[in-house]
């Protein structure tokens, strides 16, 4: 966002006019800040063979996931519900990758018949695709490397109490049921975690996958998923995507020297893609000052935004409306009949009752992970791209919250 003549633009569109068009509260994505970073990543590795795969949990709007795959991105799928969208998005089977945690064997299967690329994260279900497909199918190795990695024990992924991976100290068991299904391994994954802000953890997790290649000589990728931080906050430090490309790349070069052919070296970036392409606009309901505290209660709630109260993540909050007011100490709560606090005592320009406030950061993991607690209806999404807004996910009405349920006589 900018401000022009004490107004909020994105990148061209006023934001008082989306929300007076739109209403509140409102989601809002920069297209063209998505492709942004799409492109960053890809030339920071422009020396190396590198694939994108876009991580679809962070925001699986299908205007996005259309326009990622029409650039080139891969897609990186957790659940079949995921892929489905993919492919009904514009990606080619090919070019998906699906690697869900405690699925059963027959979600897996399901991913198979749909042609995309398997990934397998534990013991069990290894011997049991192997024993039913052999070598007929190729698959992926997820491995949990035991490295303690992230901004939030939530997600920090690939440490040794996690749930996700094969322990690499599981690897002559992970060999056994390979030979005796006679698999075909075609790549090895790792994911350790989000917010990474030391390039070196990659390079050591990279090690660690490297090191494990050798034991699997038909591997045709390594995947070292994600987890880039991204700025929260002016000023904020963030992982260099530049100083990445540059260390990492020239290392996985030498290694498929040492490995004896080209692989194609993976990501998964979400957050990094999507995050600050992404703003979430509320109405203000309320100024309510207590003995204690100054509060300023929206037109939405964790039901909308629940990262502040589940990782206790960070979001930049402005006065959209009052840009050049003097800042004042507030808490901003939303209207749950919980304890749903955006953020404790921020300076934020003066707010009055009716101004719309503006939160950074929010095109990964909001909309994605919002829910109808409370009975609330979920906020409508728009896209700018190239100085123009379209709706890309309506708002709710009551028909949609009621569609599902069946009504009995009792």
């Amino acid at each position: 966002m900018e401000i022009i003549n004490n107004q909020y633009y994105i990148n061209g569109v006023s934001i008082t006019d989306l929300c007076n068009k739109y209403n509140t509260p409102l989601y809002v994505y920069d297209l063209d800040k998505i492709i942004m970073q799409y492109q960053r990543l890809e030339k920071a590795f422009n020396h190396t063979r590198m694939k994108i795969n876009y991580a679809c949990k962070a925001n699986s709007n299908l205007n996005i996931l259309r326009k990622l795959a029409e650039i080139g991105s891969g897609l990186d799928t957790v659940s079949i519900q995921e892929v489905q969208l993919g492919l009904k998005a514009g990606f080619k089977p090919e070019d998906i990758i699906f690697t869900p945690n405690s699925v059963s064997l027959n979600e897996i299967n399901e991913a198979v018949a749909l042609g995309v690329k398997i990934n397998i994260d534990n013991i069990s279900i290894l011997e049991q695709f192997g024993h039913q497909h052999e070598n007929r199918v190729p698959v992926g190795l997820r491995i949990n490397p035991h490295i303690l990695a992230g901004g939030n024990t939530k997600i920090s992924t690939g440490h040794i109490d996690s749930k996700f991976g094969i322990s690499i100290h599981q690897l002559r068991h992970t060999e056994r049921v390979v030979k005796a299904n006679n698999m075909h391994i075609e790549g090895l994954h790792m994911h350790t975690g989000s917010d990474i802000l030391d390039v070196d953890v990659f390079i050591r997790a990279a090690e660690i996958l490297f090191d494990l290649a050798y034991n699997f000589p038909e591997l045709k990728y390594i995947d070292l998923g994600s987890g880039f931080k991204v700025a929260y906050k002016p000023n904020d430090i963030a992982t260099d995507i530049e100083m990445l490309g540059e260390k990492l790349g020239n290392r996985f070069n030498e290694f498929c020297k040492e490995y004896g052919k080209e692989l194609t070296l993976m990501f998964e970036p979400g957050k990094f893609l999507v995050s600050e392409a992404g703003y979430f606009f509320a109405r203000v309901n309320v100024i309510k000052q207590t003995t204690a505290t100054v509060f300023a209660g929206l037109d939405t709630g964790f039901n909308h935004l629940i990262r502040p109260m589940f990782y206790d993540a960070y979001h930049q909050i402005v006065n959209v409306s009052q840009p050049a007011n003097n800042p004042r100490i507030y808490t901003v709560v939303g209207y749950i009949c919980e304890t749903d606090t955006f953020g404790w005592d921020r300076k934020i320009q003066e707010i009055s009752e009716g101004d719309i406030l503006g939160f950074y950061n929010a095109g990964a993991y909001c909309y994605s992970m919002a829910s109808n607690y409370n009975s609330r209806l979920k906020p409508a999404e728009v896209i700018i791209y190239h100085g123009k807004d379209y709706l890309a996910t309506k708002r709710e009405e009551l028909d949609d919250l009621l569609k599902n349920y069946v009504e009995i006589e009792l």
